[in-house]
C-alpha cells in the first residue's frame, strides 16, 4: 500500500445523525491522495454500521474502533500512532 500525502483524523461517538455528512465531505474532495482515519469511540448508536458501510465502499477509510470510551484527547492520539502520512488534518464527525 502506497503512502498517502495526508491522513485526516476523525475522532466520533454517537455521531450517526452526521457523519456520513462528515465523511463525504473528505471523500469528495478534487485532493485525493489521502487516507481517511476514523476513530470511533465506542459509540453506542448506528455510528458503527455507518462506518463500516464506508469503509467496504472506499479503501481509503480506516477505521478503529475503541473498546471503551477514551474521550477526543486519547482518540486524536490514537489516530496520529496509526498515520501513514508525514501530513495530519483534523475533521469532526458532527
Amino acid at each position: 500500500m502506497n503512502k498517502p500525502k495526508i491522513s485526516v483524523i476523525m475522532p466520533v461517538y454517537n455521531c450517526e445523525k452526521y457523519v456520513g455528512e462528515a465523511i463525504e465531505s473528505v471523500l469528495n474532495q478534487t485532493f485525493k491522495d489521502f487516507e481517511l482515519i476514523i476513530i470511533n469511540d465506542a459509540s453506542t448508536d448506528s455510528t458503527p454500521k455507518i462506518l463500516k458501510d464506508y469503509a467496504k465502499k472506499d479503501d481509503r477509510v480506516r477505521i478503529i474502533n475503541n473498546k471503551k470510551n477514551l474521550r477526543i484527547a486519547t482518540s486524536l492520539n490514537n489516530g496520529v500512532e496509526e498515520a501513514r502520512a508525514d501530513l495530519i488534518a483534523r475533521m469532526d464527525g458532527d
